[in-house]
C-alpha cells in the first residue's frame, strides 16, 4: 500500500485566529509563526513551573530558540513586521518539515525568503531551521540568530558564550515558581561568512549571534539554526548538557540532520492507515491526526505527553500541560501497535510516580493507588486548578492508568516489564478500587462518583467506570496467574458482585436513576464501554444500548473525547450509511485552521471559547476507531491472531482498512479488515 501521506493544502496570507503551526517531536514541541523568524512558543517535556493565573504547576513555555531577524541598512523585520509579505506555509507530514516562505520588502529593496523547520526525531534534543534569503537587487544585509526569551515566563540565570566566533552560546532557563529548569544551547552558521559576532555578552535579553553579508541581485545567502534543549528532570546540569547536545548536531550538520530525521519518519509512516474508498479529505485527516499524535510522543519523552501534546498558545490554558487519563485510555492504544517505544514513555511517567498515588490513596483512607486527575509533569501529584471537583469526584481515572500497562504488556509480551513496573500498578489500582466500591445488600455499589459527564453532583453506578473496572479485574486476576502472584479474594468476589444499573428494555443507563434529559444525558458511557472497553454485554443490552444512544448523537457531538468513536458504534449496529455520517460529524467536523489541528470543540458547539488543538484525546480516539473499532480488533493476552472478535463493518462507501506495520508482540504485522470479512486479519509483514 502506498504509506506517503496526504499532506494538508499550503496556507498564505496571516494566521488570523488559527493557529501557529505546531513542529514537534516529543522531547521538544514549537509554535510556528507564519513569519518564522518571529518568535513563536517553545515547549519542553517536563519543563515546568508555576502558571501565573491559577497559581499551579503548568507545563511553560520557555525562551523560544530559533529565532531570527534581517535588516537592510539596520531597519530590522523585528522593528517593523509589517514589511513581510506574499506569506505561504506548507507542511510536509511525510518528512515533518514546515516551509514558511515570504518576501520582505525594505524601502523598494526585496528579499525572497525560505525558512523550512523540523524538530529532529533522531536526536529529539535537537530543533533545527535552514533559511535561504534571495537578493532581488544589490545589497548589504544583517542577519540574526537568536534565542529569544520576550515571550517566556522566567528569568536567565546562567548565560555563557560557549564559542563565540562559531556562533555557539548558551543559557539556562528557570520558568516562574523555580519547579524546574531548562538548558538551551545555540548553533548558528552563515553560508557567506564566518565573521559573526555575539551581541548583548551579558544581561538577560535574547542570545545573538549577528552576520553581516553583501550579496548581488539573485544571490541567495543560507543561514543555518540548530538549538539543543535539556529539562532538568533528565539532567540535573541541564545548560552543559545541552551544549554537549548541540556540539553533535553542530558536527553532523543540517543536512545530515535533516537526511536522518526522513529517514525516521520513513519507519513511521510505513504505519499509515489506509483507507480504501475514503475521499480525499477524509484520508487527508486520518493522516493528519496520525502526524500529530506520532510528532507528540517519542521514547525520550520524560513526561509523557499532555491533551495538546507540546503544543501552547496563549489563547487557552491547555490544560497546563498536564498528564490526563485521556492519555491512558486514547493515546497509549493506538501507540502500543505503531510506535511501542512512544507509547512505553507514556507509562514510565506513572511508574516514576507510584509513592505519589499510593500517598493519594492514603489520603483518601483507602489502601492502593490512586492516579491524580491532572499529574503534575514534575511530581505527578495532583496539580487540578481550584477545588479540583473532578479530581475528587472520578473513580475511573485510575482503571485507565492499570489498564495500559495490561495493555501494554498483552501487546509487548514484555514480561519482566510486566513484573517490575506493571504488575505493581495493575494490582495496586485494583487494591484501590476494592476498597472504593461499596458493598450493598444488593451486591457491589459506586458512590458519588462520575464518569466521562462531569457532572457537579455525581451519580451512583456510573456504568462506563463499572464497565472498565470489570475489564481491569479480570486482568488483574488473569496476569496474577501468569506471573504466579496471589489473588487477593476481594478481587475475585467483587468481579462477581459487580452489576451494572439496567432497564427492563436492556438499555445500559449511564447510572443509576439516569434520565436522558438530565444535564449531559447523551453523553455515550454505556457505548465507550462496550468499545473500547469492550464489555461483555448480553446481545440484547448490547443492541438495545447501541440503539438508545446512538439516536441521541446530535445531543452530544461537538464536545470532546468520546465523539471520535461513533462511527465504531454505528459500524457495531451494523448501520454503515449512519457510520460514514458520524465520521464526518464527530471527527472530520473538528477540523479548522491550518494543517488540521484536530479542535478540541467543533467550532459550532457552545463550550467552544477559542480553537484549541491538536487535541489528542480526540486524534487518539480516532485512530483507535480505524485500528481496533472498526476492524473488530480487541488486544489481549491471547496471539494477535485471535485478536479479531466481529466482522468487519466499515462506513459506507469505504471498502478496506490496511496498514503495512503494526506491532504486536514484538513482531511487525500487518492488518488487512476488508468491508464484510468475517474477521480482520492481522498477518505476518
Amino acid at each position: 500500500m502506498i504509506t506517503t501521506p496526504l499532506s494538508p493544502a499550503p496556507t498564505t496570507g496571516p494566521t488570523g485566529s488559527d493557529l501557529p503551526a505546531y513542529v514537534a517531536n516529543g522531547l521538544v514541541g514549537l509554535r510556528v509563526r507564519e513569519v518564522p523568524f518571529l518568535a513563536g512558543s517553545a515547549i519542553v517535556n517536563g519543563v515546568a513551573g508555576t502558571d501565573v493565573d491559577a497559581g499551579i504547576e503548568a507545563a511553560i513555555a520557555i525562551p523560544y530558540p530559533l529565532a531570527a531577524d534581517v535588516c537592510i541598512d539596520r531597519a530590522w523585520l523585528s522593528d517593523q513586521p509589517w514589511v513581510a509579505e506574499d506569506l505561504r506555509q506548507s507542511y510536509d507530514f511525510n518528512t515533518a518539515e514546515l516551509l514558511s516562505e515570504f518576501i520582505l520588502r525594505f524601502d523598494g529593496i526585496a528579499l525572497s525568503v525560505a525558512v523550512t523547520t523540523f524538530a529532529s526525531r533522531s536526536h529529539p534534543a535537537l530543533v533545527v531551521q535552514h533559511s535561504i534569503i534571495r537578493a532581488e537587487h544589490t545589497c548589504k544585509i544583517g542577519l540574526r540568530s537568536l534565542v529569544d526569551p520576550r515571550t517566556a515566563q522566567g528569568r536567565m540565570t546562567e548565560r555563557v558564550l560557549d564559542h563565540p566566533a562559531a556562533g555557539e552560546a548558551s543559557l539556562l532557563w528557570v520558568p516562574e515558581g523555580d519547579l524546574s529548569c531548562c538548558g538551551i544551547a545555540m548553533h548558528s552558521h552563515c553560508s557567506r561568512t564566518s565573521d559573526g559576532q555575539m551581541r548583548s555578552k551579558l544581561g538577560s535579553g535574547p542570545l545573538v549571534m549577528e552576520f553581516e553579508v553583501e550579496l548581488k541581485a539573485g544571490q541567495t545567502v543560507e543561514l543555518d539554526q540548530i538549538a539543543a534543549l535539556i529539562p532538568s528532570i533528565v539532567h540535573h546540569r541541564p545548560r552543559e548538557e545541552a551544549v554537549r547536545r548541540m556540539s553533535v548536531g553542530a558536527r553532523l550538520g543540517v543536512p545530515h540532520l535533516q537526511k536522518l530525521n526522513r529517514e525516521c519518519w520513513s519507519g513511521i509512516w510505513k504505519g499509515r492507515i489506509t483507507i480504501e474508498g475514503a475521499s480525499p479529505r477524509h484520508q487527508q485527516l486520518i493522516d493528519a491526526g496520525f502526524f500529530y499524535l506520532q510528532s507528540s510522543a517519542h521514547r525520550s519523552s520524560p513526561a509523557a505527553t499532555s491533551m495538546f501534546g507540546l503544543a501552547y498558545w496563549p489563547n487557552y490554558h491547555y490544560y497546563y500541560g498536564h498528564v490526563m487519563w485521556d492519555i491512558d485510555a486514547f493515546c497509549v492504544p493506538p501507540l502500543l501497535l505503531l510506535q511501542p517505544d512512544a507509547a512505553r514513555s507514556l507509562i514510565d511517567f506513572r511508574a516514576r510516580h507510584v509513592e505519589a498515588a499510593r500517598r493519594y490513596a492514603r489520603l483518601d483512607g483507602l489502601k492502593g493507588m490512586r492516579f491524580p486527575w491532572q499529574a503534575a509533569p514534575t511530581t505527578g501529584e495532583e496539580a487540578a486548578p481550584g477545588d479540583g471537583p473532578a479530581a475528587a469526584n472520578a473513580a475511573h481515572l485510575s482503571l485507565h492508568v492499570a489498564r495500559a500497562f495490561s495493555l501494554h504488556a498483552d501487546c509487548s509480551g514484555d514480561e519482566r516489564y510486566l513484573r517490575e513496573q506493571g504488575w505493581p500498578i495493575i494490582s495496586g489500582v485494583a487494591d484501590w478500587l476494592t476498597d472504593r466500591l461499596t458493598r450493598t445488600a444488593q451486591g457491589i455499589s459506586l458512590l458519588h462518583a462520575t464518569g466521562p459527564a462531569e457532572v457537579p453532583d455525581p451519580p451512583d453506578d456510573d456504568s462506563f467506570t463499572l464497565m472498565t473496572a470489570a475489564d481491569l479485574l479480570k486482568r488483574a486476576i488473569r496476569t496474577a496467574h501468569a506471573i504466579g502472584a496471589d489473588i487477593p479474594r476481594d478481587w475475585q468476589d467483587t468481579l462477581s458482585a459487580l452489576h451494572l444499573p439496567c432497564r427492563s428494555d436492556g438499555v445500559i443507563p449511564s447510572h443509576r436513576d439516569f434520565r436522558i434529559d438530565e444535564p449531559k444525558g447523551a453523553t455515550p458511557g454505556p457505548l465507550a464501554g462496550l468499545f473500547p472497553m469492550n464489555y461483555p454485554a448480553s446481545k440484547r443490552q448490547r443492541r438495545a444500548t447501541l440503539d438508545f444512544f446512538l439516536a441521541h448523537w446530535r445531543d452530544y457531538i461537538g464536545s470532546p473525547m468520546l465523539a471520535a468513536f461513533y462511527p465504531a458504534w454505528a459500524a457495531m449496529a451494523g448501520d454503515r450509511e449512519l457510520a460514514m455520517l458520524l465520521f464526518e460529524q464527530s471527527y472530520a467536523a473538528y477540523d479548522a485552521g491550518r494543517f488540521h489541528q484536530c479542535l478540541e470543540y467543533r467550532m459550532d458547539h457552545p463550550d467552544s471559547a477559542v480553537p484549541a488543538g491538536p487535541f489528542l484525546a480526540n486524534i487518539g480516539g480516532m485512530l483507535m476507531t480505524m485500528l481496533l473499532g472498526l476492524p473488530g480488533l480487541e488486544i489481549s493476552d491471547e496471539s494477535p491472531k485471535a485478536w479479531a472478535k466481529r466482522p468487519v463493518v466499515l462506513p459506507s462507501g469505504w471498502s478496506a482498512i490496511h496498514v503495512d506495520r503494526l506491532w504486536a508482540r514484538g513482531q511487525p504485522m500487518k492488518l488487512v479488515a476488508g468491508q464484510g470479512m468475517e474477521r480482520a486479519q492481522l498477518l505476518p509483514a
